[in-house]
């Protein structure tokens, strides 16, 4: 197949998308498949992979450098109907999201959407606190995926929890279908942690990691309170966390606050390929975001053997059983902190968790999945053909007007 791939986010981004693109794209192209990634340009940065298109971007007033693509090229426009498409799968909804819809329609080809993010947790971002102007703007992120979602052959979900949102707050009623981001166990087996833990002086230390973008949805308060309460009781206790963000100064400020900075180590964002070594150098992860759509790194924290220890949110509910291979607990610093406290007390049954962790990991083969991809690809050639599309069941005492999908 020749597959369009559109993200508003790819290298040298590091995050849940690009790693989910980046990964099935790899794993496509050795399974014989041509896929052509479209997405943001990026300054002082040069491609080594063949078939990025980048779209001109603008800097972001964020942290790590990040650029929001400009959906407009001309080359792009030319360059699309020479390729020669099966299929167009957009990783967005917006900006390049937008652009794939349209040129799905243009060219009359089935387009896919992964919903790798609950976009409706990020309207904080706008600078208008008030209540009712926050309320307003999540209402009209529903209304604007329930238009988006209807231009769709299909809609891929990385986990059962992000299916029952959907198919509960949106009326989602079919072509569907739950596909994680797969793991690569190589990287892990391959790390040399050992030296990791020696050049960091982590050797009489007990190390709890946790690896995400630092901003307010990912509840890092909470890990840091919880972690302030076990410290006293394991002075050996380091606090890991991975990942950059505009959260971090006040994050910093936080830990110094509660007395704990000397053991938390804030690691900042690192390049993908030097976070298994990180992981496998740690002796237990710890999570307390709630508005994850798969668990992404949970995942990978498992691929490295790491006994788990998080709170019951989406995502990582569909990841971690309670009781094999950690421990889930509610969304409270008490909580939390038991949690880690009941982990840390038992090296027998970290040892089990651990053994656990690998088994799991491994039912996340990258190979495997990539196959079902493919069939959700040949489902949406064939539903574009016969005119179908992504259907939303309405409220009854909705006013909202079903919306149909533009027509090329």
């Amino acid at each position: 197949m020749h597959i369009a791939f559109f993200t508003n986010f790819y290298h040298p981004v590091v995050n849940g998308v690009v790693r989910s693109v980046a990964s099935f794209r790899q794993v496509l192209m050795e399974q014989g498949h041509n896929v052509f990634v479209f997405a943001q340009s990026e300054s002082n940065y040069k491609d080594t992979e063949p078939f990025i298109f980048r779209y001109p971007s603008l800097p972001l007033p964020l942290p790590g450098d990040i650029s929001a693509a400009i959906p407009v090229s001309p080359f792009v426009e030319q360059l699309l109907p020479a390729l020669k498409l099966d299929i167009i799968h957009t990783h967005h909804p917006v900006l390049l999201g937008q652009t794939a819809a349209r040129k799905a329609a243009e060219l009359d080809l089935p387009l896919v959407f992964t919903f790798h993010t609950q976009y409706w947790e990020y309207t904080h971002y706008v600078p208008f606190p008030q209540e009712a102007i926050q309320d307003f703007l999540k209402n009209a992120v529903h209304r604007w995926l329930k238009d988006f979602m209807q231009k769709c052959q299909h809609i891929i979900l990385p986990s059962e929890s992000m299916k029952e949102i959907l198919v509960r707050d949106y009326g989602l009623e079919d072509r569907y279908t739950v596909i994680p981001t797969g793991t690569d166990l190589e990287p892990y087996q391959c790390a040399k942690w050992k030296a990791l833990r020696k050049e960091k002086g982590w050797q009489d230390e007990t190390v709890l990691i946790s690896v995400g973008r630092l901003a307010p949805e990912k509840n890092w308060d909470t890990l840091l309170r919880a972690f302030a309460k076990v410290y006293p009781g394991h002075p050996n206790l380091r606090l890991v966390l991975i990942g950059d963000g505009p959260a971090r100064q006040t994050l910093e400020a936080l830990a110094a606050e509660l007395g704990i900075a000397e053991h938390v180590t804030f690691m900042g964002a690192l390049p993908f390929e030097e976070v298994p070594c990180y992981l496998k150098a740690a002796d237990a992860f710890a999570f307390a975001s709630v508005t994850e759509t798969q668990g992404l790194v949970t995942i990978e924290a498992m691929a490295a053997g790491l006994p788990i220890v998080a709170v019951d949110g989406s995502g990582t509910r569909d990841i971690v059983e309670h009781g094999k291979q950690g421990f889930l607990v509610a969304n409270d610093v008490d909580a939390l902190a038991k949690g880690i406290k009941k982990l840390l007390s038992d090296p027998d049954r970290m040892k089990r968790f651990s053994n656990n962790a690998l088994k799991k990991a491994n039912t996340f083969d990258v190979h495997q999945l990539g196959k079902q991809l493919i069939s959700v690809y040949e489902q949406a050639i064939q539903d574009k053909k016969e005119n179908r599309y992504v259907t939303l069941k309405m409220e009854e005492d909705s006013e909202q007007e079903a919306i149909s999908p533009t027509q090329p």
